[in-house]
C-alpha cells in the first residue's frame, strides 16, 4: 500500500537587509530566526515537508515559488513569510520589493498544474503601512468579548487563502521574543485548536492577538488586528494532523 502524499510547506524569513551598494537599508528583525524555526518545526511534526529558508533576495523569493510548481504536493500547500513590508508588498533580501499578486499568480491554475485542486494557505507577518493601531475599549454584556475586524479585498487565484498579521495600513510588531502574529498561529498549531477548520482557526487567531497582545516598549499600548481572505468554497482542515 502506497503512502500519502506529504503536505509541503515553504517558510521565508528575512532578517537582514542591504541594497546593491551594501548600504543597511531596513533594521535587523531580531527574534523573527527563532520564531521561524519554532513554527517549520510544528509543521513538520504535523505533516509537513518544510522548506525553511534565510534571507532571500526578490528574485530568489519568486524562484522558490516557482520551484514548488515542480513538486509533488500532498492535500495543502502552506507558506510563511516573515519579512519588512507595504501594502501589497514584502521585501527581499536585497531590499527590492516583491509583489503579492506575483506569487500568487505564480501558483494559479493557469501557472501551476500541480496545485490546482489544492487549498494555498499564506500566513503573511510584515507590515502593511507606517499607522499604529492605539486599540479601542471594548464595552459588551458576556464575559468574553468577540473580536470585531475586517477583510481587505484582494486579487487571489481560486482554492487561496491569505491571512495577514495586521489591518491595511498598518504596523505588525515584531521583538526579540517574536511577533504578535506568528507567536498566536505558533500557539494555535501547538493546541487542540489545530483540528479546528481553518477559518474557525484563523478567527481563534484573530481573537488571541486583538485580546492577549499588545506593544511594550516604545510602543507601549500599541495593538494589532490580523485579518484574511479566502475563496475557499468548503471547510478544510489543514493541520488536523
Amino acid at each position: 500500500m502506497s503512502q500519502p502524499r506529504q503536505n509541503r510547506a515553504l517558510v521565508i524569513v528575512n532578517t537582514n537587509f542591504c541594497s546593491s551598494d551594501g548600504d543597511v537599508v531596513f533594521g535587523t528583525r531580531r527574534g523573527a530566526k527563532r520564531e521561524a524555526e519554532q513554527l517549520s518545526n510544528v509543521l513538520s511534526r504535523l505533516n509537513y515537508k518544510v522548506k525553511l529558508m534565510h534571507n532571500k533576495t526578490a528574485k530568489e523569493i519568486e524562484d522558490l515559488y516557482q520551484e514548488e510548481c515542480c513538486c509533488e504536493h500532498g492535500d495543502y500547500f502552506v507558506s510563511i513569510i516573515s519579512s519588512h513590508g507595504e501594502e501589497g508588498v514584502i521585501f527581499g533580501y536585497d531590499s527590492e520589493p516583491v509583489k503579492l499578486t506575483r506569487i500568487f499568480q505564480i501558483l494559479s491554475s493557469d501557472k501551476c498544474l500541480v496545485l490546482t485542486e489544492i487549498p494555498k494557505i499564506f500566513f503573511i507577518q510584515a507590515c502593511r503601512g507606517a499607522e499604529f493601531d492605539q486599540g479601542v475599549v471594548v464595552e459588551c454584556d458576556s464575559s468574553e468579548p468577540e473580536p470585531d475586524c475586517f477583510s481587505d479585498y484582494l486579487s487571489i487565484p481560486p482554492q487561496t487563502v491569505v491571512m495577514f498579521a495586521c489591518s491595511p495600513g498598518y504596523v505588525a510588531f515584531l521583538n526579540v521574543f517574536g511577533s504578535m502574529f506568528l507567536q498566536a498561529l505558533l500557539k494555535v498549531l501547538e493546541g487542540e485548536e489545530r483540528h479546528l477548520a481553518l477559518n474557525r482557526l484563523m478567527t481563534r487567531i484573530n481573537w488571541e492577538v486583538a485580546f492577549c497582545c499588545q506593544a511594550r516598549g516604545t510602543y507601549e499600548g500599541c495593538k494589532e488586528m490580523p485579518c484574511f481572505v479566502t475563496n475557499l468554497l468548503q471547510e478544510v482542515f489543514p493541520f488536523s494532523a
